[in-house]
């Protein structure tokens, strides 16, 4: 490994002994594992080279804002337009992100996420009473908790976002799933551009079965995918970008919930102290509507606190939720950190926050961070706890799953609300169970770091049944 400044006021360069290749292997098979070792190595600022690039990464969450608030020599567009091509082979020339985020927030905030959550609500009803009438009370069933999961909620997502007369079609809606889950399976490489040549023809093939099913000729008037439609026909976008543009909303928009249901359900079914708490608090909700939530569900948890819930929410996400944020460096500039220590960042080069290390997984900040602690942001007295400190600083980023302030993720009430519904149906109407009671969760898939929510490597097998609507047995 060869280390050198560039300059006086330049991040430590680690350049590895590949040329031009640099660290690209190490980063791409374990991102997480890497970046520690530089961190353990070098601090929270240092600049890798990585397939000809020069990628600054920063692992200081208190100045995290120095890179976020600046737009001037700071792009994040440019990259986000290079991922597109390569993953989902779209380009979009005349794109403006402001304009979509508006766009985004019309449809993800106020009257308009009230709408999409009481969609959501009706299809995972409609999906998990298919699933009771496939199988009696007394009938256990089993299945992989990811695959569960990922299935029930990616289904229900879909109809939601995406319905057409066709989506009543189960074998329709079946094909749309299988075809996802396959694309989804090589979407790092895609990114990476580390496809074999089988598994080009494979992508590909994929892509276009996916391009064909979400055709916008088969789309209702009303749906939001229909919006999104005449949106990108207002920025110009061709009829075929406007097909590959919906594989990248579908992604976008499906990709994430299912995993972290599972991961949630996951750690609750191996703790079960945890367990036992939200099942506690589930309790109280369906008291205080006369004993039942199964047809006040939606209503009930917007009206309700559920702060040990979403406390295991926020540790679930804390644990497992591990996007990388990149910006590109338009002009030459300089980086003030926290400390008041100054960097001199070059144009042409990347710089990179990863959250998942620095605030999430960071000792200093989170005890025991690798442990899954369901109470970890509940207070003594039950409420959501907030303050967080490291080196006796109270810190504005204590876990960042949706981004930060303007780059937040504009989606996130939508997928919390799909989740927090998924999780609190299964519990109240099946008995879910681990098939091994020593089972622990598997380990992640480290191919996966950087790109949004963590998936399993494995699966978590459990079997469930139907209970009876009680309560006090819930």
């Amino acid at each position: 490994m060869s280390v050198s400044p560039r300059k006086k006021n330049e991040p430590p360069l680690v350049k590895g002994f590949i040329p031009w290749l640099g660290h690209a292997l190490e980063f791409g098979k374990d991102a997480a594992k890497f970046l520690t070792r530089m961190k353990q190595k070098h601090g929270d600022i240092f600049t890798v080279r990585v397939c000809g690039h020069y990628i600054t990464v920063l692992l200081d969450p208190n100045s995290y804002d120095a890179v976020l608030d600046d737009t001037a020599s700071l792009d994040f567009s440019r990259y986000a337009q290079v991922l597109k091509q390569r993953i989902f082979n779209l380009r979009l020339p005349n794109h403006n992100p402001d304009t979509e985020r508006a766009w985004m927030e019309q449809h993800f905030q106020g009257p308009s996420l009230a709408r999409l959550s009481s969609s959501m609500h009706l299809h995972l009803q409609t999906l998990l009473r298919e699933e009771e009438r496939s199988c009696s009370p007394a009938e256990w069933r089993q299945d992989g908790l990811f695959s569960l999961c990922y299935s029930l909620l990616f289904r229900a997502g879909y109809l939601t976002l995406f319905g057409t007369e066709k989506s009543n079609n189960v074998t329709e809606l079946t094909a749309v799933y299988k075809e996802f889950r396959k694309f989804d399976g090589l979407l790092t490489k895609l990114a990476r551009s580390t496809l074999k040549q089988e598994e080009k023809r494979t992508a590909s093939l994929s892509q276009e079965r996916l391009w064909e099913l979400l055709s916008p000729a088969w789309l209702n008037s009303s749906s939001w995918q229909q919006s999104y439609l005449r949106h990108l026909q207002r920025e110009g976008v061709d009829t075929e970008m406007q097909r590959r543009a919906m594989l990248l909303q579908l992604w976008a928009t499906q990709g994430n919930a299912g995993p972290a249901a599972f991961w949630l359900l996951g750690f609750l079914l191996t703790n079960p102290e945890a367990m036992r708490a939200v099942k506690k608090e589930l309790r109280g909700l369906a008291l205080q509507e006369d004993g039942s939530l199964q047809h006040h569900l939606l209503d009930t948890l917007e009206h309700h606190s559920t702060p040990v819930f979403d406390s295991v929410l926020s540790e679930t996400l804390r644990l497992t939720a591990a996007a990388l944020i990149n910006r590109e460096v338009i002009q030459n500039t300089t980086l003030r950190l926290a400390s008041g220590q100054e960097y001199h960042l070059r144009q042409g080069d990347r710089v990179c926050l990863f959250p998942f290390l620095s605030p999430q997984m960071d000792p200093q900040i989170h005890h025991d961070p690798q442990t899954f602690q369901y109470d970890r942001f509940l207070n003594a007295d039950g409420t959501e706890k907030k303050k967080f400190y490291k080196d006796g600083e109270r810190l504005k980023y204590y876990t960042m799953p949706w981004g930060a302030d303007k780059n937040m993720c504009v989606g996130r009430h939508f997928a919390v609300s799909g989740i927090k519904q998924f999780a609190f149906m299964v519990l109240s109407r099946l008995d879910l169970e681990l098939c091994d009671p020593t089972a622990t969760v598997p380990p992640v898939n480290p191919s996966r770091y950087g790109f949004g929510m963590l998936q399993p490597d494995g699966d978590l097998e459990v079997h469930y049944r139907l209970k009876t609507l009680d309560p006090e047995n819930c």
